[in-house]
């Protein structure tokens, strides 16, 4: 079987895990982003490095909630050099309490905070904080992975031991599942793939629930449709309380 072939095993594999193991979680966070859009309560999404891809993939996406609003701080996505500084960003104390201040994250706003390993400073940083201040905090992070390292917070807890919820990816320790013969370096990680699907199962869950309550999901149509530009304005415009990434 060739490399291609294996990961696409483990990849099909890893989706059978997902749906055994994590369905009613998944179901679980739904019901709380509901209740937040119905409240309409700030929801928040954040991650460092490759997991501010899964930030990026919930955020201003067509056929998404329009709700989600991403963070991105400086430093901590992959477009700058040396791209080396974001780990060692990502592990500085203090910054998460400047970005969670700087984006005026308020009690009872809800956080969705992404880190595979879970132990580096910034995540874990970020929800201790909004925890403090109560903010609820939905943790993706790779529970089979954290587990097995050890926090850099000088709390000594990972991500998943601080958050309200948690969905796991499946992601093993290192995140990558492919061995080859006569090298010693696992290729091949899982966390975008998994993290991406939980998270869509997730908003396409919320969004049934919405209309199982009779009310309009706010969901971005493609302005490449016709239609979607007067669609998108119409509902950011009823929204736009709790869009922070707007001007109106």
């Amino acid at each position: 079987m060739s490399g291609a072939e294996r990961y696409f095993e483990q990849i099909k594999n890893l989706i059978n895990w997902l749906e055994d193991s994590q369905l009613d979680k998944i179901k679980e966070a739904s019901t709380i982003l509901t209740e937040a859009i119905v409240d309409k309560r700030t929801i928040w999404a954040i991650g460092c490095t490759h997991s501010a891809a899964l930030t990026a993939e919930i955020f201003y996406r067509a056929g998404g909630l329009m709700l989600i609003n991403g963070i991105f701080p400086a430093g901590m996505w992959l477009n700058e050099v040396p791209v080396t500084k974001t780990s060692k960003i990502e592990n500085m104390s203090g910054y998460a309490e400047i970005i969670f201040d700087e984006h005026n994250i308020k009690a009872n706003d809800l956080l969705l905070i992404f880190s595979t390993g879970g132990r580096n400073n910034f995540p874990i940083e970020m929800a201790l904080i909004a925890k403090e201040r109560g903010v609820y905090v939905m943790a993706l992070t790779g529970l089979r992975y954290s587990r097995n390292v050890v926090s850099r917070h000088k709390s000594g807890k990972r991500l998943f031991e601080i958050a309200d919820l948690v969905l796991d990816n499946g992601a093993k320790k290192g995140d990558a599942v492919i061995e080859f013969e006569h090298f010693k370096q696992k290729v091949g990680p899982v966390s975008t793939v998994s993290g991406a699907l939980i998270l869509n199962a997730v908003v396409t869950q919320t969004v049934g629930n919405l209309l199982d309550q009779g009310i309009t999901p706010p969901v971005y149509l493609s302005s490449s449709l016709d239609g979607g530009e007067c669609h998108n304005k119409k509902m950011l415009q009823e929204y736009k309380g709790v869009i922070k990434y707007m001007t109106y």
